[in-house]
């Protein structure tokens, strides 16, 4: 069966600079994807200075609920609480969720991150699927990155379907071969993609494997780092893209990844 995901950080919902909400545009924009099981990152739970300061534009509802609508089942993990509220990782899926649980992978006490493990039912197969958001600091990364592949290990079954999508920070691309090696996992571009530019023909007239990087996702408005990742393990891809241009440039800070996926 196919099956479209997505991954976007929503940079909580309100615009970069001044803190606007965005979150009723972000909801008609997801529903464009159409995708099937949707990863969010810095997904507001609850904020009461904004829904106090903009009571006609801040929906009632947590954000993943009202994201979510009729469609789609929600799960949320919070991570940073505050007095005026908490923010955290949330899964949409159209399909039930049949379990979720979130891990507390903070580095240290200015960056709030965890993992958002939940088990969606698909046609009767068991599909693991993680929410990430990394921090900002390299060691810090490699840190949680083993604390990933520690809970994925300890929860889901060294065969079974796994998907683990997020904003990674991680700009080097040092994570990746870690994963690869660890978990078995690709991400959606090594599947799908294609090397360009002057330096992948070189590789091709030499008869050298092309080196294919994770998409660029950061800035939204004329992407240049890497941040944003899909991992996959038992899925084949049919497709992968980055959501640029137009309207993806003005609702977060990161531009979403949208894959098309072939269940094994």
């Amino acid at each position: 069966m196919k099956l479209r995901i997505a991954t976007y950080n929503i940079h909580k919902g309100v615009t970069s600079f001044s803190g606007r909400p965005r979150i009723h545009a972000l909801k008609q924009a997801l529903a464009q994807l159409d995708a099937d099981l949707v990863f969010l990152q810095e997904v507001q739970g609850r904020h009461d200075r904004i829904a106090l300061r903009h009571a006609a534009l801040w929906p009632q509802q947590a954000q993943h609920e009202y994201l979510a609508g009729e469609s789609h089942h929600a799960a949320y993990g919070v991570n940073a609480v505050y007095d005026h509220g908490h923010h955290g990782n949330a899964l949409l899926s159209r399909f039930s969720i049949a379990s979720a649980r979130n891990q507390d992978v903070s580095d240290h006490a200015y960056e709030s991150r965890g993992i958002l493990h939940c088990v969606v039912e698909i046609e009767g197969v068991p599909v693991h699927c993680y929410v990430i958001h990394l921090g900002l600091f390299a060691g810090g990364r490699r840190r949680q990155t083993a604390a990933l592949i520690e809970a994925v290990r300890a929860s889901s079954p060294p065969d079974a379907p796994i998907i683990i999508a997020g904003d990674f920070n991680d700009w080097g691309n040092k994570l990746s071969e870690f994963l690869r090696i660890r978990l078995g996992v690709s991400e959606v571009f090594e599947q799908h993609g294609s090397a360009h530019g002057l330096m992948g023909y070189l590789r091709k007239l030499g008869g050298m494997r092309p080196v294919i990087q994770p998409a660029r996702t950061f800035p939204a408005s004329m992407p240049m780092l890497r941040l944003d990742r899909i991992y996959l393990r038992g899925f084949e891809v049919e497709s992968a893209e980055v959501m640029r241009g137009g309207l993806w440039a003005n609702l977060s800070d990161h531009a979403p990844i949208v894959s098309t996926l072939r269940l094994k």
